[in-house]
Order: C-alpha cells, then structure tokens, then sequence
C-alpha cells in the first residue's frame, strides 16, 4: 500500500494551484465525511479521489451510485444455485459462500450499483457468469494444472518480483493469475501476495476481495459504459478472444444469459468478444 501520493500526481495538482489535504493511506480510509477515498487509500474531494477510482465515499464520476439492492439479487437461492451444480466432494463447496461474498462487499460499494437497475442486474450476472467459469460453479479453489504452468512475467519483474518458489497460478474466486495482478491486488488490499500469494486460496475473504478487486479495477467501468459481455470476457480472459477459444466464449455467454433470465432482464447486446 502506498505511504506518499504519486509524485507525478502530486507535482501536477500543485501546479495547478489545487490545494490537497494531508493523504491519508487506510485501507479503510477513515476519511471526513464530505471526503472520498482513492483506490489507493488516500481523502481528498477532487476528481482524483471522487472520479472513477473512487473506492468510498461521495463518489461522483462517472456516475453516482443507484439504489440496487445488490444482497437481494444475490439472493441465497441464486447464490446456492450456482453450488448446487458442483459437485458435492468440490473443496469450494465449503470454501466460497454468500456470507463471504456479502462480507467482502461492503468494499466495493459501487459493484453492481451503475445505471439503471437492470444495469445493475446485467453487470452481477456477468460478474458471477466469469465466477462460474473460473471456479465450476464454486468447485475449484485453485487452477488445475495450475501448478506447472509459468505465470511470471518477467518484463513486469521491477515492480512485480516473482519470489523464488511461488506460484502466480489461478487462485480464488476470479482464478487470479500473474505475478503482476497478485502485486497490484496485494498493494490495493494491504497485503503481500507477491510472497504469499496461497493465501487466495486459503483466506475465504480474500478470495472474495482479490476478486471483486480485479472485477472493479479492470471490468466494472467499462460494463458500466455499456460495452457489453464481450468487453468483460476480454478483461477477465483475453487469451481466450485472441486465440479464439470459442467453447469458452460461448461457456461464459450461457452462465451470462442464464443469469441475466434468472434477474428477468435482457442480456444486451456484443455479448461475445
């Protein structure tokens, strides 16, 4: 987690004449009340606090939030029917529940809250349709196979070092793979996956927050905007759109749609990336 405000960010505002309150780094925030917290952890009331990596707070761009009421569509009927499709000796069967989910969830306040209420229905189905895939229905905590696979990057190994003996394979609820998305997840949340990235695959709450993370830092906005489902397959997976992975594409579509029907709403439209 960052202790000082990005130089670069910092000299532009001062230039400007913009006048910024001491930052404060939390990952709670604790900020005043007219004050918004930034994704990293900072209070101020500009738009690099209360835009669109505003994490809590008075949150006004791109839009302020709606009224959803996002537990009641995640129901606990919706929620098990997904478990229900696993099968009954999965690990994730006991290791993700709508408890956690909901927990975690008063994180990220803004998740499933943007546009009008079926927009909002639309973006917890795509979310959950990509869980759904990932996971079998909550089956798998942990990437098959994952362990022999090489997720190093190693053009990104200045700001994301891979640690000798630990694996950046697919963990959690959003199978979270790469040793950069394990930095930024763990820099975001006040932890260092970089070194311990199993915890994913160990800490229910954690599982459920380096989800919902990634979910907002790199899907949300743009769902938002109304790119559709494709867009969301292409953040959550893009190797599956490049190198055409057509039964994958069509696997997340048909949880989408299924859900999207099960909220009574239509799915949209670029529903394949």
């Amino acid at each position: 987690m960052k202790t000082t405000l990005p130089t670069l960010l910092f000299a532009g505002l001062f230039l400007a004449g913009i006048l910024l309150p001491d930052p404060v780094a939390s990952q709670s925030c604790n900020c005043g009340r007219q004050e918004c917290c930034s994704k990293y952890g900072y209070c101020g009331t500009t738009q690099e606090y209360c835009g669109k990596d505003c994490r809590k707070g008075p949150c006004s761009l791109p839009a302020p939030n709606n009224n959803a009421d996002v537990p009641g569509i995640v129901s606990t009927a919706f929620f098990n029917g997904i478990v229900a499709k696993s099968a009954s000796n999965c690990p994730g069967r006991s290791f993700y529940t709508r408890d956690t989910f909901l927990r975690v969830l008063r994180d990220y306040p803004h998740f499933g809250r943007s546009g009008s209420i079926d927009d909002s229905k639309r973006e917890i189905a795509a979310f959950f349709a990509h869980v759904t895939h990932e996971t079998g229905h909550f089956c798998y905590i942990e990437e098959t196979g994952g362990r022999s696979k090489d997720y190093c990057d190693r053009t990104k190994q200045k700001d994301y070092p891979c640690i000798s003996n630990k694996g950046y394979y697919g963990r959690g609820a959003i199978q979270l793979s790469y040793n950069y998305n394990y930095g930024e997840a763990g820099k975001n949340l006040g932890i260092d996956l970089l070194r311990n990235p199993d915890i994913v695959a160990t800490d229910q709450v954690v599982s459920f927050k380096t989800a919902l993370w990634f979910w907002m830092e790199h899907a949300h906005w743009d769902f938002a905007s109304g790119n559709g489902f494709g867009a969301s397959i292409r953040a959550v997976n893009k190797i599956e759109c490049d190198n055409g992975n057509a039964a994958a594409v069509t696997s997340r579509v048909s949880y989408y749609t299924d859900y999207c029907r099960q909220f009574g709403v239509q799915p949209g439209g670029n529903l394949r990336c």
